[in-house]
């Protein structure tokens, strides 16, 4: 329910993930291997875990106050 809200978001939670950033430090613990090489993730992907929990605590935090 939005009445009564005074911000309303439409966000687009598929493309809201692959905007958040893997801080270069973390990304050789998203390592994966394909017969073309070794490859890391820049941003993050769903299938990390906890990937929910931290776009919605980017998300807490860019709607703060």
């Amino acid at each position: 329910m939005v009445s009564g809200a005074q911000i309303l978001s439409m966000l687009d939670g598929f493309s809201g993930y692959n905007q958040v950033h893997v801080d270069p430090s973390d990304r050789e613990k998203t390592t994966f291997t394909t017969p073309w090489g070794t490859f890391m993730y820049a941003r993050m992907p769903f299938v990390l875990s906890n990937a929910e929990v931290t776009f919605q605590r980017d998300m807490d935090v860019a709607f703060m106050g």
